[in-house]
């Protein structure tokens, strides 16, 4: 027994119950937020870069970290000079799972009636590739948030997990799902069930994470993928993180037609003539996003 305390301290001290998000102060558009920072990067700003910004808490995901969020998710998705976007936390932790203190007190009926995370997923309806960049604790809320990205950087001593079991509780924002289709049944259903985490190079082997970094380095190769990202048409990866997407939602069958059709679809398009008309003279296609 006294093994296994030790074993589980580590992750209880990293979920323990924190002080929940301070009252928040009004702030008028484009002044900035509490709890993230947004900025533009890249070439021509071509990269919008969001930063969890809760260090004390280790980026515990309170309602309104969430709310700011999505807010600037919602203003670079608008963007025109925006073709990918950066999201990432601290070097101890991208997000150490969300703010229990705020979920203690709930009930069933306040979660069911009032859809309770019901806002967290606007992560994954972005159009736009969102580059999740991990260092240190992606447990928990953390883990799932970086799951709804499209790719995941990871530093060398990132850990991920889904500990809710530890808390009795289960993962409520993708955990059990997302993971499953990235890692598999067993490895999934280990760490659903056991809340062990798993460190960044056995998340690359498992299929969770595609590339690893030095902490140091992590964040700027994640704008240099995104600006790569960006340097291409907007429209043609819009429809290709679509097709991408619809493989873990369709049969092969479905998804295979729907390719073709977003495949036929780009040949509508002025980026598409342009790309192999670039090609065909041997030179860098000039995309404009048509």
């Amino acid at each position: 027994m006294a093994a296994l305390r030790a074993l589980l301290l580590p992750v209880r001290r990293a979920l323990r119950p924190r002080p929940g998000c301070p009252a928040r102060r009004p702030f008028a558009s484009g002044a900035g937020f509490e709890y993230i920072i947004s900025e533009k990067t890249g070439k021509g700003g071509s990269v919008g870069l969001i930063r969890l910004n809760r260090p004390k808490s280790l980026n515990a995901l309170c309602d309104g970290l969430i709310t700011e969020l999505n807010q600037a998710l919602d203003a670079f998705e608008v963007d025109p000079a925006v073709g990918a976007i950066v999201l990432t936390g601290g070097e101890k932790a991208f997000a150490a799972g969300a703010d229990i203190k705020e979920m203690q007190s709930r009930t069933f009926q306040d979660c069911y009636s009032g859809t309770f995370l019901g806002h967290w997923d606007r992560l994954a309806r972005v159009r736009k590739p969102i580059v999740a960049a991990v260092n240190g604790f992606a447990l928990g809320g953390g883990c799932e948030l970086a799951m709804m990205c499209d790719i995941i950087y990871a530093g060398e001593k990132a850990q991920f997990a889904q500990p809710e079991i530890l808390l009795g509780t289960i993962p409520g924002a993708g955990g059990t799902q997302r993971l499953t289709r990235a890692v598999g049944k067993s490895l999934a259903m280990e760490m659903v069930l056991t809340g062990d985490r798993i460190s960044a190079q056995d998340a690359k082997q498992a299929g969770l994470v595609s590339r690893i970094f030095p902490v140091e380095t992590l964040v700027e190769e994640a704008v240099r993928c995104a600006e790569k990202i960006a340097s291409n048409s907007k429209i043609i990866t819009a429809m290709a993180k679509e097709s991408v997407n619809a493989a873990f939602e369709m049969t092969l069958t479905e998804g295979n037609k729907l390719e073709k059709k977003l495949f036929y679809s780009t040949f509508a398009t002025a980026d598409r003539k342009e790309g192999m008309t670039a090609f065909v003279e041997k030179r860098k296609a000039n995309f404009k996003d048509q």
